[in-house]
């Protein structure tokens, strides 16, 4: 993790466990869900980010049922822009999501490659 962090960033996680020893990296923050914390000083929420995971992890399980390591970045990115564009009318999505295509193409033996 650290190679995509810079030292010094204010990590923000929930409590769980897994997360114990970020603060000898990083700035940490915790929030305690469990205690009825849901945001702590000024700004600072993991709500944004469990919004994401839910819609990500629906998609995977109701959508495609299966993802590959090799392209799971892949489905990250779209699930990313859909996140990112909830409050946005489906034909401007779209609209803007053709747009955002460049005319480049992913051809089929350039996926699998």
């Amino acid at each position: 993790m650290v190679e995509n962090i810079a030292v010094g960033t204010d990590v923000i996680t929930d409590s769980y466990n897994s997360y114990n020893g970020l603060q000898q990296t990083f700035e940490h923050t915790k929030i305690k869900h469990t205690e009825g914390n849901y945001i702590t000083v000024g700004d600072r929420h993991t709500n944004s980010i469990e919004g994401f995971w839910s819609q990500l992890k629906r998609g995977i399980i109701g959508i495609y049922h299966n993802v590959s390591h090799k392209h799971l970045h892949r489905y990250c990115h779209e699930f990313g822009y859909r996140y990112n564009t909830r409050k946005t009318e489906d034909v401007l999505r779209f609209d803007s999501a053709i747009k955002l295509c460049d005319n480049k193409r992913l051809t089929y033996s350039q996926l699998i490659s």
